[in-house]
């Protein structure tokens, strides 16, 4: 063990519960994986493909929905050929088997109890067919990152459903998910071109093969046959064929698609349908086609408001008449949790209870079109009873798209929204349901009154356009009596959806744990019976995720509900959505936000002593702890801003002793020193060679502690000159500060970047001034990253207090050569401040050193020369502060062609924790990293020397700053064949 391993109970919750949760993970799970499960599985897929200590299991074991469910192993299977092996090892054994991509799934379809297979991590891909017309997807791929591919073609998928940024396209196809526009004909079911997927027996079938069913007879003659018998049966029924296609009138994804035996003419074609909302019941999706729809630009929307829900919803019907692409409903309690989220008018806490507001959109090809859409739109808006509570409502449509992006952040935010803002400790239920349109607002009234009956007072939204509403519910699943009351009302609202308006008890997020008892109550014993044996059909030995859509225990609703202990407030509103893991860079190395998580309320359910707690005490350092990057873009990713970086970050400092507390305040105030002591550290290292010292610090890494000493890795950069360019305070536009970073580790060209950001600026008639006292300050970014409050203090109020006196008390913008410097003076500094130096602090004016090219420079300079192509990589920081089209300004001004990877994110090198953790960067930059090597480049280009740095790695290619790029564009006299930098 190295010598300075920190303390792992350092780590443990404080105040606990008075006693063990119920839903606890028992003692006898705390070895994970049993024999012989954990060795058959290893010796059939290898070890690194299979998943088995007690921390991962746990964190595994939650997802979106009210439901937990600990699995007995993971598999993360890296082919088809592993998924078969996994299916076959089940039927062997009489195991079961769950699927789970992004675990967005609001019912539970994506837990199991047995054996859990991963689908996401290794599954991910675009491929672009047609123009654009279609798309080919690997299932693990967001929405998101779909559509991003397809913009560029001018095309978008047709389900948009609102966690897009997170959830899955094979998780998608098999809930046939749908979301604001796609209604019933722009669904998954209408606009699936074809599909590859794995049965439960091993057999593969790609739909798009023409001689797919020459092939499926050949392999599966018995199922091939049941189909066709299914099929006959219900054809034979005429009452039964009506019953379905009424179903399927308005949206449904209750039980299985029942019309792909009246669609499909051939064994094959059935699949397809089938498979389309089988929630992982009927095989494994491999891949998709998707048939792509055209993406209409022009876009109008207006956030109209009313006194009331039943008031809003029979305005509905105008709209859709009108032409609206999209019609959202949401009530007042969305309204006022919504708050939360970052944009939304902070007055809307004052709403009248009863307020209720329409989201329009109209979305056109051409200006004609928009126009038409809008004089339909304003005649509309003259016959309705609209109100204005809060000076912030307009009622009125606009152009505008970044006021039209903030309507629909707060729209897509309704989950997570609410959901933060549910009492502590409490479960939440989602609820989803559909009517006939026209009968949406009798169907709001009926809500209310039942949702007062049972005492809920929930928060309602919806797809208004389609008759698809859903709804929230907060309740203690630690109490019984609170159980019960959701038990009765969800009997209630079954029965009065069905009863009352023959609806849709699932319209879009499909049946799943908490409507499985209910199957039957909305499609009746015949219709229910089919679905039976279809599934017998398929899955005879009942491998793939039993109860998941189909039970006849009448309370599977309640069974499995977890618990939510309250752990730190900043993570408390966590809903546990998993919004936040495609953007977290150790996703696929530890945990996600979501798990960290979800680990610390396992902590608070277990008992002093508990075997199962000191097995995830003891993971969390390194999983948890260890590997955050610590740069926050889930607080980005997050609806409602839970930034578990931070809390990381007090977990670094929770484990330091007094002594290292003191060690690194001591660096602080010395840091002129530690400054000058680095850059020569790196002079020598550059000097003697990567091989030697990379050999040395691992040594060291391995007798310290890991954690603490960075390895030094191949192709890191020399040093920094030694002396900073001479620049006049007369006449200065600009105080410039050169970061620490760029002080001691140098550039890849003969221009280091501070001479270029002084040239670039004089060059522009924009001079800067760089004071001779910059030198042994820094952001403090150094100390805040690792959790050293102390440190991070003395920093943090030197360089405030230094700043304020360069600039004069704020008259001249501090500008700052790294985005991450720039983020750490600009906020991240100002919880550690005296009083007195958050008032100078108030008064700075911090700017990126891109935002100043890109605002001040850019248009006063000549542009000489251009690079023929240049790869961005925008630096999380730049995201923060919101800075990233400014690095493409800049960077558009030097090159002819440039390129954001569409798959561009945190790097993870965070300034050493990537050479901390190698391993981090590796897999942070992994698909980045694959695109940039792709092809060539003229120039590789970012913002930050660090990630900079990172990206060398992970790529094997230069990057360097935009600024360098830009000296060298704009620098007179250069001939076109001069190196750039």
């Amino acid at each position: 063990m190295p010598l300075l391993e920190p303390d792992p109970d350092r780590l443990r919750p404080g105040t606990r519960p008075d006693a063990p949760a119920a839903d606890r993970v028992p003692e006898d799970r705390a070895g994970g994986t049993p024999e012989p499960l954990r060795g058959d599985l290893i010796a059939l897929l290898g070890a690194d493909k299979v998943v088995t200590g007690i921390s991962d299991l746990v964190r595994y074991a939650s997802d979106a929905s009210p439901y937990r469910f600990v699995p007995r192993v993971v598999v993360v299977p890296e082919d088809v050929d592993d998924v078969s092996a996994v299916l076959s090892y089940a039927h062997g054994k009489s195991r079961e088997v769950v699927f789970r991509a992004a675990g967005t799934s609001l019912n539970g379809q994506a837990q199991g109890e047995d054996i859990l297979v991963d689908v996401r991590r290794h599954w991910t891909g675009v491929e672009v067919l047609d123009g654009g017309a279609r798309v080919r997807i690997a299932p693990g791929t967001t929405v998101a990152r779909v559509n991003a591919a397809l913009a560029r073609h001018g095309r978008v998928l047709g389900p948009d459903p609102a966690s897009a940024v997170a959830c899955t396209v094979g998780g998608v196809v098999a809930n046939n998910a749908s979301g604001m526009t796609a209604g019933t004909t722009r669904n998954t079911y209408v606009t699936l071109a074809s599909l590859t997927f794995v049965l439960p027996s091993g057999t593969v079938v790609d739909t798009a093969e023409p001689d797919a069913d020459e092939r499926l007879s050949a392999a599966e003659p018995a199922l091939c046959a049941g189909l066709m018998e299914l099929k006959a049966d219900i054809e034979a029924d005429a009452a039964l064929v009506e019953r379905i296609r009424a179903k399927y009138a308005i949206k449904n994804t209750n039980g299985y698609r029942l019309d792909a035996f009246l669609d499909g003419s051939t064994p094959v074609g059935i699949l397809r349908g089938l498979m389309v909302g089988s929630q992982g019941t009927f095989g494994f999706i491999s891949e998709v086609v998707f048939d792509t729809l055209p993406l209409d630009r022009r876009v109008s929307a207006a956030l109209l408001f009313f006194g009331s829900l039943p008031a809003a919803a029979a305005a509905v019907p105008l709209f859709t008449a009108a032409g609206a692409s999209a019609v959202e409903l949401m009530d007042g309690n969305t309204l006022r949790a919504s708050v939360a989220v970052d944009g939304v008018p902070g007055d809307w806490t004052g709403l009248p209870g009863p307020t209720t507001a329409l989201l329009v959109e109209f979305r056109a090809p051409d200006e004609e079109a928009q126009e038409a859409y809008e004089e339909r739109a304003r005649a509309v808006l003259d016959e309705l009873p609209l109100v204005s509570p809060v000076p912030s409502v307009t009622n009125a449509f606009t152009r505008d798209q970044r006021t039209v992006a903030g309507y629909w952040k707060a729209r897509k935010a309704f989950v997570t929204a609410v959901g933060g803002a549910r009492p502590p400790g409490t479960t939440l239920i989602t609820e989803d349901f559909a009517v006939p349109p026209e009968r949406l607002a009798e169907a709001c009234e009926a809500l209310l009154e039942l949702q007062t009956r049972h005492g809920f007072d929930a928060a309602v939204a919806g797809h208004a356009a389609h008759g698809n509403l859903h709804f929230l519910l907060a309740f203690d699943a630690s109490r019984p009596a609170d159980v019960e009351r959701y038990a009765a009302f969800m009997d209630a609202f079954c029965r009065l959806t069905v009863e009352r308006f023959d609806g849709s008890l699932k319209a879009e997020h499909a049946t799943g744990r908490n409507i499985a008892p209910f199957l039957e109550l909305e499609w009746g014993p015949r219709a229910t019976e089919l679905m039976w044996r279809t599934k017998r059909l398929i899955d005879p030995d009942g491998v793939l995720a039993p109860r998941v859509v189909l039970d006849r225990d009448p309370r599977a609703h309640v069974r499995g509900l977890k618990t939510i202990p309250r752990v730190e407030a900043i993570a408390d509103p966590c809903i546990e959505c998993g919004f936040c893991e495609p953007t977290c860079p150790s996703r696929d190395v530890t945990t996600t936000p979501r798990q960290r998580i979800v680990l610390r309320r396992e902590l608070m359910r277990q008992p002093d002593g508990s075997p199962v707690g000191k097995g995830l005490l003891e993971a969390y350092g390194y999983d948890a702890v260890d590997t955050c990057a610590g740069d926050s873009t889930c607080k980005l990713a997050c609806p409602v801003g839970i930034d578990t970086g931070a809390l990381m970050k007090t977990f670094r400092h929770a484990r330091h002793t007094p002594r290292e507390e003191k060690a690194a305040a001591l660096a602080a105030r010395h840091f002129r020193v530690v400054e000058g002591s680095a850059r020569l550290a790196v002079a020598a290292a550059d000097r003697i060679g990567g091989g030697p010292v990379n050999a040395v610090t691992r040594a060291v890494r391995r007798v310290v502690r890991p954690d603490l000493v960075p390895e030094w890795l191949p192709g890191m950069p020399g040093a920094a000159p030694s002396a900073l360019p001479r620049t006049a305070r007369v006449g200065a536009a600009a105080v410039y500060y050169p970061a620490c970073v760029n002080r001691i580790f140098g550039g890849p060209g003969e221009v280091s970047l501070a001479e270029a950001v002084v040239s670039v600026s004089t060059r522009a008639g924009r001079p800067v001034w760089i004071p001779d006292d910059v030198r042994g300050t820094c952001c403090a970014t150094i100390w805040h990253s690792k959790g050293y409050d102390a440190g991070n203090a003395v920093m943090a109020n030197r360089v405030v207090e230094a700043a304020w006196g360069w600039t004069a008390g704020g008259r001249l913008p501090l500008v700052v050569d790294a985005s991450s410097c720039a983020l750490g003076i600009a906020r991240e500094v100002v919880p550690y401040l005296s009083p007195d130096n958050r008032e100078l602090h108030a008064e700075l004016r911090v700017v990126d050193s891109v935002v100043w090219a890109a605002r001040e420079l850019l248009p006063r300079l000549t542009v000489h020369r251009t690079l023929g192509s240049a790869v961005l990589h925008p630096t999380c920081s730049m995201r923060h502060l919101g800075d990233e089209a400014e690095l493409r300004a800049v960077a558009e001004a030097c090159a002819d062609e440039v390129v954001v990877p569409d798959d561009a994110g945190c790097c993870a090198f965070a300034g050493d924790r990537g050479m901390l953790h190698r391993e981090l960067t590796e897999s942070a930059t992994r698909e980045e990293a694959a695109y940039v090597t792709s092809r060539a480049f003229d120039a590789h280009l970012s913002a930050s020397r660090m990630c900079e740095i990172g990206m060398d790695h992970a790529t094997g290619r230069s990057y360097h700053s935009a600024l360098l790029a830009l000296e060298h564009a704009t620098r007179p006299g250069a001939g076109p064949t001069d190196p750039s930098p």
